[in-house]
């Protein structure tokens, strides 16, 4: 071999050489920014009212990810290093979201600021991982090189659907809440209160007092049970409506299928049987979706609450995916959950609650009245006539018609006050 031969052959090496340092400098610094944002949202700044040893399993479970990806990045063949990335750089848009919903609603602060700096960072890794794959697929026939990308194609799409898009979800659903208290519309004077669960968790919310000696929680946040606040309260109810655990003004981290958020419906329990103007056992609550979820836990399992109304409950875990009745509902649901669940367990730190079929039996003798639309949303249309079978009486449903998912005081105004404020009368009011 000749050196005139020998000097593009060895320049051509070296420039593989050093496209590869280049591809794998770029994978390091991406992946710790999004390590960074990781560390500092679970240890360095976590939520008020929480604390590092909180999100052991939210913080180290993904940074040991980061770590072994880094690690094996540059010991892996093309495709399996574009995929990473690609895996990699949705996660770190993901992380991100809350940062930039923060910022959009004006009061970004704290882990905001490296959830922001890890958009950019999963974007340079979506654009490294798509970069490889193409440069990947050179080579061989030109049958094969379609057939190749058809496959990958097919596969990327399964993955997005049944894996990437309900774990990324969780991520969110276990960050974001609504950062902001909304303009009060209840129709009566209100008090500014808080009160704090048993796990330390201080939380703010509004009291309209009591004029019948009985009050209903509103639940959840002060946004969505305004309406039905100021229905109570023209009856005369006291009525409670607070922010749950990480949303609004309240400590704690967001969940919004309210895992375990029980314990913040316990300490409103204990708020209202702490007031004058209430009897221990006049206290009443009304859910709304994922509250009427709360609701129906928390009245399963404690004895504060004397009748409940659950509008719009649904799935909130595999569980409820599993008890639904229906064929094609139910095996959507056990795909979706099977990959969402096992997530919110890690993004939470937490482990999935009872189901709720299995729940709402110990509610009696205490009555309870479930309210529904059909589609509805989350499963409640399938998963309603399942909870009302499964409780015993007292017990009422009601299927509104023409009404979307929680929205039957729209669509029946008249008769939906009569229904659920002449249950509220009956259970709470009436030969007392």
């Amino acid at each position: 071999m000749t050196e005139a031969t020998a000097i593009p052959g060895k320049s051509r090496a070296e420039s593989l050489v050093t496209a590869a340092r280049v591809e794998y400098t770029v994978f390091l610094a991406a992946t710790g920014v999004i390590g960074l944002h990781v560390a500092d949202d679970s240890f360095f700044q976590p939520e008020a009212g929480t604390a590092a040893a909180d999100h052991l399993v939210s913080g180290l479970v993904p940074l040991a990810v980061l770590a072994l990806t880094a690690w094996l990045y540059p010991r892996l063949r093309a495709g399996a290093r574009g995929a990473i990335a690609l895996l990699l750089g949705a996660f770190g848009i993901v992380a991100g979201i809350e940062g930039a919903y923060s910022l959009a609603k004006g009061n970004a602060s704290g882990d905001d600021f490296t959830g922001l700096l890890a958009i950019p960072a999963g974007a340079v890794l979506l654009g490294l991982g798509a970069t490889t794959l193409w440069r990947s697929r050179r080579g061989g026939s030109r049958a094969r090189r379609y057939l190749r990308r058809t496959l990958v194609a097919v596969c990327a799409i399964a993955a997005v659907l049944f894996v990437v898009g309900p774990a990324s979800l969780s991520y969110v659903f276990t960050h974001v809440a609504r950062g902001f208290v909304p303009a009060p519309e209840l129709g009566a004077p209100y008090e500014e209160v808080s009160f704090t669960t048993s796990d330390g968790l201080e939380l703010q919310g509004w009291y309209v007092p009591s004029k019948n000696r009985a009050a209903v929680i509103a639940f959840p946040g002060r946004r969505g049970p305004q309406r039905p606040a100021r229905m109570l309260a023209r009856h005369g109810y006291g009525v409670l409506l607070f922010d749950r655990r990480g949303e609004g003004e309240s400590e704690g981290d967001p969940n919004i299928f309210g895992w375990h958020g029980e314990r913040d419906l316990r300490a409103a329990v204990a708020y209202l049987q702490s007031r004058s103007d209430v009897d221990d056992d006049r206290i009443g609550g009304i859910g709304l979706s994922v509250g009427g979820e709360m609701m129906l836990e928390a009245a399963a399992e404690s004895d504060g609450l004397e009748a409940v109304v659950s509008e719009g409950a649904g799935i909130r875990s595999l569980r409820e995916a599993v008890a639904i009745p229906d064929t094609r509902p139910r095996i959507e649901g056990i795909l979706e959950q099977a990959v969402m669940t096992p997530s919110v367990a890690l993004f939470s730190n937490s482990m999935p609650p009872p189901g709720l079929d299995d729940l709402v039996s110990r509610i009696a003798p205490r009555p309870v009245f479930f309210i529904y639309a059909v589609p509805g949303q989350g499963g409640e249309a399938e998963l309603t006539q399942t909870f009302y079978d499964a409780a015993r009486e007292p017990k009422a449903i009601w299927r509104v018609p023409g009404s979307g998912h929680t929205g039957g005081i729209e669509a029946q105004p008249a008769e939906y006050e009569e229904r659920v404020v002449g249950f509220f009368d009956r259970a709470l009011l009436n030969g007392r």
